[in-house]
């Protein structure tokens, strides 16, 4: 069965707001990584909307960009990209890119059981429920070292029927101070 990845970024307090943080090289490599061990990438709406077409133009056109943001735009436009969306959105842009609407459960259950590699998540809604369904196999923080003091929580708007044990697998202190760690759901 195919392996269900989260990963975000967040602040020391929590923050998940695009706004308040800042990516880095450090960052970018440590998430192109892991998309190049995904095939598919899951994204409610707004997240696909921040991602698309952003990232694929970037691919297309990288004067200007890093070693690392062009690896995560190249890692993010080779793979699919899937959007959870039941009602606000009837078509998607971007190459390799579909939606999914229904039961959300029976949808990624499926998705799960199909052959090909990792399956990636990120955002806030949509992995708020996934792993709220219990459907999250391993987890990537990556937490900056900024205290936003204000912005979106994750899991804010979530209350989880019970808590979620996980076991620390990895963990990395990039040069920049910031500090990605992996957890596995026992």
């Amino acid at each position: 069965m195919r392996k269900l990845i989260f990963g975000i970024n967040l602040t020391i307090d929590g923050c998940c707001d695009h706004t308040k943080g800042k990516g880095n090289d450090e960052v970018h490599e440590y998430f192109a990584q892991l998309m190049r061990d995904a095939d598919t990438l899951l994204y409610g709406r707004k997240t696909y909307e921040l991602m698309i077409p952003f990232w694929p133009d970037v691919a297309k056109d990288q004067s200007g960009s890093s070693k690392a943001i062009s690896d995560f735009a190249d890692a993010f436009a080779s793979i699919d990209n899937i959007v959870v969306c039941s009602r606000t959105l009837d078509k998607v842009d971007g190459k390799n890119t579909s939606i999914i609407s229904g039961n959300l459960e029976e949808e990624i259950l499926k998705l799960k059981q199909q052959p090909g590699g990792n399956i990636s998540t990120g955002g806030v809604d949509i992995p708020s429920q996934l792993i709220a369904l219990g459907l999250v196999d391993e987890y990537h923080f990556v937490v900056q070292p900024i205290v936003a003091g204000a912005g979106r929580r994750f899991l804010d708007d979530i209350n989880l029927p019970e808590s979620v044990q996980l076991i620390l697998v990895d963990s990395k202190v990039f040069e920049s101070g910031y500090v990605a760690l992996k957890y596995l759901k026992q």
